[in-house]
């Protein structure tokens, strides 16, 4: 029989409680906007999260201390206002780094829609589009939201025939960045 003391079995349980009482998670941004048509038209259905607009708090290196490179992405799209019509919609979420390489940035998507409400999905850093077209070690100078129908890369929603199922559109978009071997932890999110 093995007998801890109670330093032992304090110190065990301190570092129990303290490993599983937090993940290792940032948001890196919680933003909420409109977009009209005539804003998509000189956009190109583009919204830009600036430098300004990031989490203070994020880090230049997203390899160390904390491995966020090789995490996850909890994506949150809150639908707040669309358009009648269930026509789907997507927003590609792009990562534009301070140095990149290939192509210069990596995008992944947030689930289709077709009316208001909350949208989450949970990304593996390692499977996006280009995610090693980004060099994580020199960190993300902004994000670009590009609204789309579902036809893909080239279906920038500002393009479609079919424009008034898209604009004016109401978002509110939190995406929170988890580290490697973490688990994404909704206590933490911003209310």
């Amino acid at each position: 029989m093995i007998r801890l003391n109670p330093i032992s079995l304090f110190c065990f349980f301190a570092i129990a409680v303290v490993g599983s009482s937090k993940a290792d998670q940032f948001v890196l941004f919680d933003v909420t906007f409109e977009m009209t048509k005539a804003e998509a038209d000189e956009k190109k259905s583009h919204y830009f999260v600036t430098k300004e607009m990031l989490n203070k708090a994020t880090p230049k290196d997203w390899t160390a201390p904390g491995d966020y490179r090789n995490g996850t992405i909890h994506l949150r799209l809150e639908v707040l206002e669309k358009p009648a019509g269930d026509v789907p919609t997507t927003w590609s979420v792009c990562y534009l780094p301070n140095k990149g390489q290939k192509n210069g940035y990596g995008c992944t998507n947030t689930q289709l829609y077709t009316e208001e409400g909350v949208y989450e999905k949970e990304v593996d850093m390692t499977k996006f589009w280009n995610h090693d077209s980004i060099i994580w070690t020199e960190g993300i100078r902004q994000m670009s939201l590009v609204m789309k129908g579902n036809g893909g890369g080239k279906d920038h929603a500002h393009l479609r025939e079919d424009t008034e199922h898209f604009f004016p559109t109401k978002v509110r978009f939190t995406l929170v960045q988890v580290s490697k071997g973490a688990k994404y932890d909704p206590a933490l999110m911003p209310e």
